[in-house]
Parts: C-alpha cells; structure tokens; sequence
C-alpha cells in the first residue's frame, strides 16, 4: 500500500489508507487513545482501541506528541456532532490497524503551537527546525515559494530569460565590505561573493541578453544591524535599450497583479504608484523611505510609490570624502565629464527605489555604458587611472565591443514579504536567518577551521594582544 497525503483523507472515506508525519498531540478518553497525525498537506485523527487490537493499543500508549511514525487504518465517517470543522479532515478519522515508529522525538525546548513570537529568538534560531514546524513559519515559507513562482512566471512571460551568474567572483569596491574566499590553488588570491550580480548583469547585455533576470543570492559584510542579513535573496532583473519610465512600469505591473493573485485581502493604496522625487520625500517626510499612507495602522493597506532622481554623489563625512550615493556603475544624468568631476553635489542621477509602507523594497538604475563616462565617476571618487584598470577593466574592455543602453532594478525578495505578512523581521521570513550581529546560532558560525585547512589555504590566523 502507497502512502497517500493527509489532504486526501477527507474524500475516501471507507478506504484503507496508509499516512506518515509527525504526532502533534495525544487524547486519551477511558479507552479510547486518539493521535492527531500531521504532514507537510495537513492534519487527520487517528484512533486506537484495545477492542479492535489490544497489542496495537498497548503499543500506541508508548507514543509521544512529536514522534515520526506511519500508520495503516480505515477512513471512517465522524459520529455526528464530532466533527472539526476547523481542519479539512474533520469530518473523518482513521481506525488504525497497524503502526510503525519511524523516530522518537526528546520534548521540545519550545511549543510549536503558538505563534512563537513570545520565545526568546535567540532560543528560536538555535533551534530553528523545530521552530519552522510552527504554523505561521511554515505558511511564510510557503507563501516565499509562491511569491518566488510567481515573480519568475510573470517575467518568463514578459520575454525575459533566467541566467545564473557565479557566486564566486572578484572583490571590487562597490559599496559594503565584501566576503572574500581564499584559493587554495593560488596562493594569496581571494574570490569575493558577490554584493550582487551588478557586472555580471551588465556583462550579459553587452552578450547580447536583452532581457536578464535571476532570484540572486547576495552577501553583504557589513556591521551589524537589528534587521539586515549578511545575505539574502533578490529579484535581479536588466534589460536593454529601456527607458526609466519602461522598468518603472514593469516593476509596477509585477506588483499589482502579485497582489492581486497572493494577497486578494489587501489593498494597494493607489495604483499607477506615486512617483516621487528624492527632494519632494526628503523635505515633506525626512526620509528617501516615506510611508505615505494616511492610516499607518492600517496593516492591510500597500502604500508603493517610486522614488527618482536621487543625486549621484554624496559626501560621506566619517571618511571625508565623495562617495556613489548607490553605486558607481549609476548613469548620471550629465554627460559632461567636467560636471562630473567638478560639480559632484549638484549632479543627480537615473537612480529609482521602489517604497511600500516606509521601507525600501527595490533599487535600481539606468546604467553608465559609455567607457568616458563610466571612467569620469570613478575619477571622481578618487581612484587613479591605474586602480579603474586593475578593478574595472573587464568591464571597461567589453564597453568597447558594442553596449546598448541598459538598466535594471532589485526587488529585495526578504523585505516584501516582511512588510506584506505584517512580520516584525525579515528573519521570520527566512528558512534559516542569521542572528542581528550575523551569527547563526544553529550551525554554531562563523567558527574557526583546522590547522590543516589554513596551512592548505596558506593562511594565518593573527591573534589580536589584549592591552
């Protein structure tokens, strides 16, 4: 007999069945003992009596709520007055005839029957494969897959094609510190992982990839902050020869109709979405990330609205001196090389972030693609011919085989979906997030390596003195 999901009990009743999961709780009434039995599809009662089987009733008291067992049983109609309306299944039971226990399960460090959010996190991510055996965690993960599906379906049909970039790469100065990987094979060189698949994507245009898009991993060293991830998820989507106003209206397209299809219950403040200066937010709200619902407390309300024209260039007090507001590869909306270079805080630039409801939840730009232009930025951030060669001469070398005009734009995957499930963090939307200060408490990382790893790697760990 095939095991068969528990979904499917409640249309076969008077069939025999064969149902594997997990023990979620155990009843006992006089002498009758009933198991609710759950899978990934759902949950169905299942019932022992020593009257049927005595040995198989004896066995079943020795169960416990979280052990692994398979079980074989009739489906029969609930008496009257005794069904659930609350689980699909709940208008029938099994009466079991057999039983195997696949594992034991020691009591859990916490109930896996509230909502979790009362449970010290730390306690939570140490554990964090029990803790996804939580309803509201597994309905997250769910509906991560299907907000995923349906962002890849809805571009495939726009034309655009899915193209995987290398995880291992070059550490380049793009913004955040990079996550560098020693070579074994080459001695004292370092991959980096990539903050994101920036040049790679740029690269595919000039190959011809007119429409790109990946679901990217992405990885950030940056310090720790209460609600970032060392890495995450994002959409990356770049396309040739489109204005701005042509990728503002496809992220729109793919919100409202995401909306539409995954979450019918909420709605979207107003649809086209505002499209909103940099200095219109910075003066009306005091942030690029302005929350323009009039009723903040109304969580079923999306408030979208685009944010353009944010400056190239801005001073970054702490190190003195002139910094990429995003990033460098950013087409500046000048292409006068001297204004580049000597009116850095006036210029602005082809740079666009999408907002809902006060957090930014998408960036992206029309890219410099003129090699003059691309060169002038970095000049302007202080780096000497030699330093664009050595970084970015790949980039530079390609520019000079034929570019069109092209941008793009990153919804970050983790953060729309905080902010649309009403969580209070990206963590409760990740499979297996890391602590705040970038540890992950399960895996017990970052740890160190063997003596024989670093001396394989030709590394040397330098211990800091304590004065």
């Amino acid at each position: 007999m095939e095991r068969i999901l528990i979904k499917e009990v409640g249309k076969r009743s008077g069939e025999k069945v064969k149902l594997a999961g997990w023990v979620q709780s155990i009843r006992s009434h006089g002498k009758i003992l009933f198991f609710d039995l759950r899978d990934a599809s759902g949950i169905a009662q299942i019932v022992f009596t020593p009257k049927d089987n005595e040995e198989l009733y004896e066995r079943a008291k020795e169960v416990r709520p979280e052990w692994v067992i398979e079980i074989e049983g009739e489906i029969k109609d609930r008496p009257e007055g005794m069904q659930n309306k609350e689980i699909e299944t709940g208008n029938v039971e099994i009466k079991a005839v057999f039983l195997n226990v696949f594992s034991k399960a020691k009591t859990l460090p916490f109930p896996i029957d509230t909502e979790g959010y009362e449970i010290n996190e730390k306690h939570r991510l140490e554990y964090k494969y029990i803790d996804a055996r939580r309803p509201r965690i597994r309905r997250n993960l769910e509906i991560r897959h299907k907000v995923i599906k349906f962002m890849r379906d809805f571009l495939v049909s726009e034309g655009f094609i899915e193209i995987e970039t290398p995880v291992l790469t070059k550490s380049t100065p793009e913004g955040a510190r990079d996550f560098v990987v020693p070579s074994r094979n080459y001695p004292g060189k370092f991959y980096a992982l990539p903050q994101s698949p920036q040049q790679y994507k740029q690269l595919l245009i000039v190959a011809g990839i007119e429409k790109y898009f990946q679901v990217a991993r992405c990885f950030r060293d940056e310090d720790p902050r209460g609600d970032r991830q060392p890495e995450f998820t994002q959409l990356d989507i770049e396309v040739a020869f489109w204005s701005q106003k042509d990728i503002l209206d496809l992220v729109e397209r793919l919100y409202t109709n995401l909306v539409k299809e995954l979450f019918p219950d909420k709605k979207i403040m107003k649809i086209p979405f505002p499209v909103l200066t940099y200095k219109e937010v910075v003066e009306k709200y005091g942030t690029d990330r302005p929350d323009i619902r009039k009723d903040k407390n109304n969580a079923n309300e999306l408030a979208f609205c685009f944010v353009v024209d944010f400056p190239m260039f801005e001073y970054k007090e702490g190190d003195k001196r002139w910094g990429a507001m995003h990033n460098p590869f950013t087409r500046p909306k000048t292409e006068d090389i001297e204004v580049i270079k000597n009116d850095k805080e006036n210029i602005l630039a082809y740079q666009y972030d999408l907002v809902l409801n006060g957090h930014e939840i998408a960036g992206g730009a029309l890219r410099s693609y003129k090699p003059e232009i691309l060169e002038a930025v970095f000049e302007s951030l202080g780096y000497a011919k030699e330093e664009i060669k050595k970084q970015f001469g790949h980039l530079l070398q390609a520019f000079e085989y034929g570019v069109p005009p092209h941008g793009g734009i990153a919804p970050g995957i983790d953060r729309f979906l905080a902010v649309v499930l009403n969580e209070p963090s990206i963590r409760e939307v990740v499979a297996f997030p890391k602590t705040g200060d970038n540890k992950d408490l399960m895996m017990d990382s970052p740890a160190g390596i063997s003596k024989e790893q670093l001396k394989e790697l030709h590394l040397k760990i330098e211990k800091n003195e304590k004065k």
